[in-house]
């Protein structure tokens, strides 16, 4: 985990969903925003370029997956899974998944 820029308090949460290494590439990021499909501190966001502080929660409905985790950093450019997992704690236990459609014994 690096520190922010001086004067930035700040990252978009497009670029900070892709350091964190929730989504494979930024444009995932962007489309995961748009669609609807994270919220900020409980209210959903459609602005790739909306800004998140340290400290801010983050829900998002990934595939087959519900991640809440909370903003400890910002990177200045994309590293490793560790230094990844540096930028958020996961709250609610970590990633709650659910079977839709499965039975029970399926892998």
């Amino acid at each position: 985990m690096s520190a922010p820029a001086p004067g930035s308090e700040r990252q978009r949460i497009d670029k900070w969903l892709w350091h964190a290494r929730t989504v494979r590439t930024r444009t995932d990021a962007a489309a995961l925003v748009e669609h609807g499909h994270v919220r900020l501190n409980g209210r959903r966001v459609t602005a790739a370029s909306q800004p998140v502080r340290v400290g801010d929660v983050l829900t998002l409905a990934l595939d087959r997956a519900v991640r809440v985790m909370r903003v400890d950093g910002f990177a200045e450019k994309r590293g490793g899974a560790s230094d990844a997992r540096a930028l958020y704690s996961e709250l609610a236990g970590g990633p709650e998944r659910y079977n839709a459609g499965q039975t029970s014994g399926t892998a």
